[in-house]
């Protein structure tokens, strides 16, 4: 959720658990300083960001309505602008060897042949044939003949839940959360990270950055990379596919592990709900980033719109990850420093760590255990008062009563590098084949 540019939503967040409103309202303060803090905040509160340059680079503008479709369905593309001709071709994004340099681009292996499509009006539906493709990242490239190119990323979800043993969810929500697209024409981006007062966000819509996910190069590409490197076979699901699993029973009889590798941070109650009962039912979790399962968003059709922190409903994420969000900053990124635990034996088997040895960097939004952890939360690694005394990130390792093992890693980017980096990829192997052991 909160990025260093956001800096509305990190004071307003912060305002929720600062001792300045307490200490006004017991009279601890002098008044004056009081009522300067009081209109600062709800200043701040309704501070937001524009889009960068990068951002609106001129695109082919183009979106796919669902988060999600299955083999041999055929999905519909909506071009959103007065295009000239075009050709269209679909990719699988991960299996490619080629490095993705731009925030703005993405690479992958073709799926399809180029398809050319007439000059038409703006608002155009194409049908896109889905193939017998294994489950995972796509996307539709469009070009122009004025140069201009489009991407539009989809889901290729399983047939049906469980055709693979592990489940690794991508943060469709929290991608269209951080689309600052105007597509009203208020001179603001259609989200709450452009305007505070925005409660609401529409799914489906194109993305900035050419239609690439805010982020996805950093957060999600070198996962996706991985899985493909290393031959893992696994069912890829959106969020929508997550939900739609009848029963936390029914997801547990899909799925030894579910592997949540990005950015996770805007959640529905069916979605917690499911989840929290999979991890209850013996189910075993991985959170590769931080800062996850920290919103409730409430989905009516195609629109979401946030409501309350799920600390603040009672539920606070670190009830079933093992840590949950504490800060964020412009910290410079520094390395985990490993502490003494006794998963750490098998965690870092092979890596060469050891206690006190320094690995990765992470930062930028940092995680910690809280009192309602649960009991036996160890923690692996720590990043020390990454923002100051006591600001320290965690990465934790626990296991359920019924057996369920969660593992967090308890700040951004451990798995940027995790396709170079071997004692990353160890780490992860360490955790992959321990995971999913029923």
């Amino acid at each position: 959720m909160l990025h260093v540019w956001f800096t509305g939503e990190l004071r307003s967040a912060f305002a929720i658990r600062a001792p300045e409103p307490e200490l006004c309202a017991a009279g601890l303060l002098p008044s004056g300083y009081c009522r300067r803090f009081e209109k600062r905040s709800k200043a701040e509160a309704l501070e937001g960001r524009a889009p960068t340059r990068a951002e609106l680079v001129p695109a082919v503008e183009a979106a796919f309505p669902r988060e999600s479709y299955a083999p041999g369905e055929t999905a519909r593309l909506v071009i959103f602008d007065n295009a000239q001709p075009l050709r269209l071709q679909v990719f699988h994004s991960g299996p490619e060897r080629m490095v993705t340099r731009s925030n703005s681009t993405m690479n992958g292996l073709p799926v399809t042949p180029k398809v050319a499509i007439d000059a038409g009006p703006a608002r155009r539906i194409v049908s896109v044939q889905i193939g017998n493709w294994p489950s995972g990242l796509y996307f539709a490239r469009l070009r122009a003949a004025d140069g201009r190119v489009g991407y539009a990323p989809f889901v290729v979800r399983p047939r049906r839940l469980g055709e693979h043993r592990i489940a690794v969810v991508l943060p469709t929500l929290t991608w269209q959360a951080y689309n600052l697209r105007d597509e009203d024409g208020d001179g603001k981006g259609d989200s709450w990270y452009a305007d505070w007062r925005h409660k609401t966000v529409r799914l489906g819509r194109a993305y900035l950055s050419r239609g690439v996910p805010y982020n996805f190069r950093r957060y999600d590409l070198p996962f996706l990379h991985w899985l493909a490197w290393t031959q893992k076979e696994v069912d890829v699901l959106s969020q929508s596919d997550l939900e739609s699993a009848g029963s936390s029973r029914a997801l547990a009889a899909a799925y030894d592990l579910i592997v949540f590798p990005g950015h996770h941070e805007y959640v529905t109650t069916r979605e917690y709900d499911l989840v929290e009962g999979y991890r209850n039912l013996g189910g075993s979790l991985m959170f590769l980033s931080a800062n996850n399962f920290f919103w409730r968003v409430v989905k009516q059709g195609n629109v979401i719109t946030k409501t309350k922190l799920w600390r603040d409903l009672g539920r606070p994420e670190a009830a079933l990850i093992g840590v949950q969000y504490l800060a964020n900053g412009k910290a410079p990124r520094q390395p985990w420093i490993v502490r003494r635990s006794r998963a750490g034996s098998w965690i870092f088997a092979g890596t060469g760590l050891r206690e006190g040895s320094a690995f990765a960097s992470g930062g930028v939004e940092i995680d910690r255990k809280s009192p309602v952890s649960p009991p036996g939360v160890e923690v692996l690694a720590e990043i020390p008062d990454f923002f100051g005394p006591g600001k320290t990130a965690q990465m934790t390792y626990y296991e359920a009563p019924k057996g369920a093992k969660v593992f967090a890693a308890g700040a951004f980017y451990l798995i940027r590098l995790i396709h170079l980096d071997p004692v990353i990829s160890r780490l992860v192997e360490n955790l992959w084949a321990r995971l999913a052991t029923d």
